[in-house]
């Protein structure tokens, strides 16, 4: 079949193909008068039938139609005249390609239409699926930007932009190229030809071609005519390079029913291969070619079953605007833009014109399309959405806002057909849409959701692509989810059903927590910008996790507090920042002492239903100490008490002091007994004077360093001692010298206190912290805001805030150095650090006292409290207060 060349739309057909009833033949080309009104674009003949699609992208067809192969909806044994199919009349089909009793056809959108018959497969349609008498569109292939198909005898294949093949159908020859001999019923990734960047696939009866980038020609299948051109006559169910032609470059190749033809433009040259029982190849000789044999003063070339016409011009490996898919550029939004202008129907429905726009580069890195590279531009993506931002293109942007929402999100499935399919998780985040509040609901959530549905295959593509992206894509990625968290906690409730509610919020969390792991390992962002800044006040903290020890614990349903989907932010504890964290270890550690306090006071009640009191246990962890012997004393407490004593609340009492402990007094006790543990005398730690850090002592020297003046040596490798540090070993050497410093050395030491510190503040709580985080929990901060301390204040008595000796205490204390501030701090709270929740959360309270003016002020530290009495000079005031606060250890009752 011919097309005349450009501007003449007369459709000519030359009979020697076959391609209508032999009844019919003719041995003349003839106009087919019934296309004389169309611009025809394209053709292509199946062993006894025809098809034709004109520029509007409509389908002609005519021939045997017994199989269906006419896609007209019926089994008419022939059809004389073309005729519209009308199925595909709603798109606009681009490439349309015959097999023997088959036809598939590829739209502008995407979308692949395949129809008749289907004995081995060769629709694509599954196992076991009819031959079918119209077009359906196969499904498989959702999703995935096809450059180009073709058809076989019985078999098919497609191309995607980025060098993917998939093939289908009957593979009795190995003609799809899976190294075996099975048919199939669904389109299959040819693996082996992922990496060659190929980008155009001619089929034969029962061999395939494939043509790269570099111009290399591939072949595989039938080999017994010779039509594979590897010089022998034996299958090749692999993709085997044509090595005649090697150092050659290869622009266009075509394939008959046993032979092929490919052509080199340096020289001008068509080679060709294969069966001549009828002289195809033109070579003037007879008999078949085993090996690529010139022809020579040709044309370029076309081809048919058993026949060989040189009519083309154009270079294959050059991708045919008007054939493949559309693309999105300037142009095309100009005019979609203009379309919905007129009201006229410009729709972006569909994924595969975004992804194949956006993955295709100019430098060909949509090659390396792999489950490690997107192969994405995202200079495009991002030009792209600038573009539909801008205020000309509104509508434009508005209506693939709603086909996002209804066709493309909507489609996304837990097994895409390849990576390729992938991308559109990538070009979507990107997208200005999502990240509007207006659009959290109908479109990021659901996106959301789509990912968590991926099944791990594929998810873990998403996680390997996610750990390329630059820090910005990752950090906006983030923030858009904790947006989408912080909205729903806000105002969630308002707009959504219960059910709903928790759903998207899981989903939120879910999908932070997705990119929480991959950050884990790619380290992408800090791991603080994953957290939320103001959750403490979005949900109670107390509560939230009750509810989530609740679950753990499986007692959930006994109770039937909370339903069973409800969402806990502390099965997501990333997201808390260190003050909430801080607040979910001290609700832990409250919920464990209620726990012993309870099960001290149940045996209690047990002893005395029992009548055996004297076997009462004390709810309280009491340990009677003497200042001078702090150390020693609380070690002989403690061996009296077990682990579950440990859990109990601390009471402290000094030996000889009348105080109550509320508080105060175990504060300043840990304040006291810290002082002499870190000291020298008892040898537990070493203070390293150039960072003024402490850690373990080891007892005895490491290494080569000064002990007590006695300079000891230890091998840090076996033979160290005659071994010389130099660069070659010099990492080595550090690795060691760390390795013993910090745990070698001092295992013993760090065992001992590791299990002691876990018997009273264990649990799985503790890791959720940070280590710069634990260690300003438990030390505080210096970050003093003295003005908010005192914003913060609260008066009684006579005090208030205009008291004029409240006045001049803030003024003195205004007046006071940092280092005076400090001691007024450990003096009032017995800590001169600032707790982990900010000075906010520090609340002192300054009571007025009856006392007369020589009295001093008297702190209360269980309750951050200051006994005053009123003084009536400022100097009088800042003696005494100073007083105080230089002599604050030592408990009296007041």
């Amino acid at each position: 079949m011919f097309i005349r060349p450009p501007r003449v739309c007369e459709f000519c057909v030359c009979m020697i193909s076959a391609s209508i009833l032999e009844s019919d033949c003719v041995s003349l080309i003839e106009l087919v008068r019934a296309l004389d009104a169309q611009k025809i674009a394209g053709v292509s003949c199946g062993q006894a039938h025809s098809l034709a699609v004109n520029e509007q992208g409509q389908v002609f067809a005519w021939g045997a139609g017994e199989g269906g192969q006419l896609g007209l909806g019926t089994a008419e044994e022939a059809v004389h005249v073309p005729r519209l199919i009308k199925k595909l009349c709603e798109h606009r089909i681009s490439q349309v390609m015959c097999g023997n009793q088959h036809c598939i056809a590829l739209s502008k959108d995407g979308q692949l239409f395949v129809w008749g018959e289907n004995s081995s497969g060769q629709l694509g349609l599954g196992k076991g699926e009819p031959s079918t008498l119209s077009p359906q569109t196969l499904k498989s292939l959702c999703g995935i930007p096809l450059a180009q198909i073709s058809a076989g005898g019985d078999h098919s294949f497609a191309l995607s932009l980025s060098g993917a093949v998939f093939g289908w159908g009957k593979n009795s020859a190995g003609q799809l190229g899976l190294n075996d001999e099975q048919d199939r019923a669904v389109p299959c990734h040819i693996k082996f030809l992922r990496s060659q960047k190929v980008v155009y696939i001619s089929c034969g009866e029962e061999h395939t071609a494939a043509l790269t980038k570099e111009g290399g020609l591939f072949t595989f299948g039938n080999g017994s005519r010779g039509q594979l051109g590897h010089d022998s006559t034996r299958n090749e169910p692999l993709p085997r390079r044509v090595m005649e032609l090697m150092g050659t470059e290869v622009s266009q190749i075509a394939c008959g029913r046993h032979h092929t033809l490919a052509f080199v433009p340096s020289t001008g040259l068509v080679y060709a291969f294969g069966c001549n029982t009828q002289g195809q190849l033109g070579t003037g000789l007879r008999g078949n070619a085993k090996s690529p044999l010139p022809v020579r003063n040709v044309q370029p070339l076309c081809i048919g079953n058993t026949h060989t016409s040189i009519v083309c011009l154009c270079d294959f490996r050059i991708m045919n605007t008007i054939k493949s898919i559309a693309l999105i550029n300037s142009e095309s939004l100009d005019s979609w833009r203009m379309k919905l202008h007129d009201n006229s129907d410009s729709s972006i429905t569909n994924i595969w014109i975004l992804i194949s726009t956006c993955c295709f580069h100019s430098d060909d890195g949509h090659f390396k399309t792999n489950p490690k590279v997107p192969g994405i531009d995202f200079n495009a993506v991002r030009l792209l959405f600038e573009t539909l931002m801008k205020p000309a293109f509104a509508r434009l942007l508005d209506q693939a806002t709603k086909s996002f929402e209804s066709l493309l999100i909507p489609q996304l499935t837990c097994s895409p057909p390849d990576v390729e399919a992938m991308r559109i998780y990538l070009i979507l985040s990107e997208c200005p849409a999502l990240q509007d509040s207006k659009n959290y609901i109908s479109l990021t959530i659901p996106l959301a959701m789509a990912i968590l549905r991926l099944d791990a295959n594929p998810s873990k593509v998403l996680d390997n692509w996610w750990s390329l992206m630059d820090c910005e894509f990752f950090s906006r990625l983030v923030e858009m989810y904790k947006s989408i968290v912080v909205f729903l906690l806000t105002g969630g409730k308002a707009l959504l059903m219960p059910v709903f509610l928790e759903s998207y919020t899981s989903a939120a969390l879910r999908l932070l927590e997705k990119l929480h792991k991959v950050n884990l390992k790619a380290h992408r962002v800090e791991y603080n910008h994953f957290y939320i800044p103001d959750i403490a006040t979005l949900v109670d903290i107390q509560e939230d996790y009750l509810k989530w020890f609740l679950r753990k614990a499986d007692i959930l349903d006994n109770l039937n507090l909370i339903s069973q989907g409800s969402v806990t932010l502390c099965a997501y504890p990333f997201i808390l920042n260190a003050q909430a964290k801080t607040t979910v270890l001290q609700t832990d550690a409250e919920l464990q002492m209620q726990m012993a306090v309870s099960g001290a006071n149940l045996h209690n009640v047990f002893m005395l239903l029992t009548m055996e009191p004297l076997l009462a246990r004390n709810p309280f962890l009491v340990l009677h100490v003497r200042r001078n012997h702090l150390v020693s004393d609380a070690l002989r407490e403690l061996t009296v008490y077990n682990d579950v004593d440990l859990k109990k609340p601390l009471k402290v009492i000094f030996d000889g002091e009348e105080a109550v402990d509320a508080g105060g007094v175990t504060k300043e006790f840990f304040l006291l007994l810290l002082k002499e543990l870190i000291d020298p005398i008892y040898g537990m730690f070493t203070q390293y004077s150039e960072s003024n850090l402490l850690w373990f002592s080891d007892k005895v020297s490491s290494i080569t360093r000064e002990y007590y003046g006695i300079t000891e040596v230890k091998e840090l490798v076996q033979g160290g001692k005659t071994i010389a540090v130099d660069k070659t070993n010099r990492k080595e050497f550090v690795q060691a010298y760390l390795q013993y410093v910090f745990s070698d050395a001092v295992q013993e030491q760090y065992s001992a206190f590791s299990s002691g510190f876990l018997k009273v503040c264990g649990g799985e709580i503790l890791s959720l912290f940070q280590p710069s985080e634990l260690m300003a929990m438990v030390v505080g901060n210096n970050n003093y805001n003295w003005e908010e301390m005192e914003k913060n204040a609260s008066y009684k008595g006579e005090f208030s805030a205009s008291h004029p000796t409240v006045k001049m205490f803030w003024e003195v204390f205004h007046e006071f150095p940092l280092e005076k501030k400090k001691q007024f701090l450990l003096f009032l709270t017995g800590s001169d650090r600032i707790p982990i929740h900010g000075m906010a959360s520090l609340r002192i309270v300054i009571q007025s006292t009856a006392a007369e003016e020589h009295y001093l002020p008297v702190a209360h530290t269980c309750y951050n409290m200051l006994d005053m009495p009123c003084y009536q000079t400022k100097e009088t005031l800042r003696h005494r207060l100073t007083q105080a606060v230089e002599q604050y250890e030592g408990f009296s009752l007041v």
